[in-house]
């Protein structure tokens, strides 16, 4: 080929890309894939334009399975540009089974690409008990005072060691303060009940709610509040979770356990008077999200907590996309096969 001809292709080459070069900033965490984290472009739909960023940090509840799910979910059905970021170890690998600082005083967790937290839209958090580099729970603090709207799923709620952010001097718990309760006790047999979601009456008409028919799930319901207590005031309760006597959605209620609220919606107002909206829902292993309702449930609240509920469809696909079979929650990773991998095995 002539040195004219391969002036002429390049040219061509460079013509047909450049539509898409000029579209996206060079820093836009979704131009290309990286190798530390997921990314999904969204595919047409209500949530076009609206970035969310999910955060997998737990080492029981398996959500380095179950935010790739949504993520993907969000993405297809809804159009929300998605990425999922993880905790990783050393070797840059996603891996639910490091410690916490509670059986090594020396671990400290790492979530690449954190820093989106300064342009994204919503968090989705899904860590238990992680304890990050001081730079990072920085990036955190200054999202609680963004204004920007929080979900927080399961063990959000005590989701930290080391959280030091303060409001007016005072030092602010992260599970009761910002998501309205903090892990207490299991309310009932962990790892033997299952829970059965029951839509809380007054509130049916609520925006998360819309088109939520059923919701079950093998996780246990946990007790954020003191027996004889309630949920704080600024919170509207929209799920409760009736114990089931095994882990069978058929399996009878506990008649000795009381339904207590699994899923609800508050505002949080951080140091700079921004108010956020609040989604925390106490179920939500790998194994819950099986269930539609579940899924229905948690996509709606990310329309609510974006406030575009008036963009909420009862009837809206929440399909999952591709297999999912994700293992059982616990701590026993040689059982369950669950060892360090690659960010690329959860795509």
């Amino acid at each position: 080929m002539s040195a004219r001809w391969r002036f002429v292709v390049i040219a061509m080459a460079v013509g047909a890309l450049w539509p898409s070069m000029t579209r996206l900033k060079a820093d836009d965490p979704l131009v290309t894939e990286n190798s530390r984290w997921l990314t999904y472009r969204g595919e047409g739909g209500p949530g076009k334009g609206k970035h969310v960023v999910f955060i997998a940090a737990d080492q029981e509840y398996r959500s380095e399975h179950s935010l790739p799910m949504l993520a993907k979910m969000l993405s297809k059905h809804h159009g929300f540009d998605c990425t999922v970021l993880f905790a990783v170890n050393a070797k840059d690998e996603v891996d639910p089974t490091q410690k916490i600082r509670w059986e090594d005083k020396t671990i400290t967790h790492r979530i690449p690409g954190l820093e989106q937290l300064e342009s994204c839209d919503l968090l989705v958090l899904f860590s238990r008990l992680i304890t990050l580099e001081p730079s990072q729970f920085e990036v955190i603090y200054r999202y609680l005072d963004s204004g920007k709207p929080i979900i927080g799923i399961r063990t959000a709620n005590h989701g930290f060691i080391g959280f030091e952010y303060k409001k007016d001097g005072k030092r602010i718990d992260f599970g009761e303060d910002v998501l309205g309760g903090a892990f207490r006790n299991h309310h009932g047999r962990w790892q033997q009940d299952s829970t059965r979601g029951i839509l809380v009456e007054e509130n049916k008409s609520h925006p998360v709610l819309a088109g939520v028919r059923d919701i079950w799930g093998t996780s246990d319901v946990y007790r954020t509040y003191k027996e004889g207590g309630a949920l704080p005031a600024d919170c509207t309760p929209l799920v409760f979770g009736q114990p089931l006597m095994g882990r069978k959605s058929d399996d009878a209620i506990n008649p000795e356990l009381i339904p207590l609220p699994v899923a609800w919606v508050k505002n949080w107002t951080g140091n700079t008077g921004q108010t956020s909206r609040v989604f925390h829902v106490t179920m939500g292993s790998a194994q819950d999200f099986k269930s539609e309702g579940l899924r229905r449930l948690t996509a709606n609240a990310v329309y609510w907590c974006l406030q575009i509920d008036h963009r909420i469809d009862p009837a809206s696909c929440v399909d999952i996309v591709g297999e999912y079979n994700p293992p059982d929650s616990g701590f026993d990773y040689k059982k369950l096969q669950v060892v360090p991998k690659k960010v690329s095995d959860y795509r």
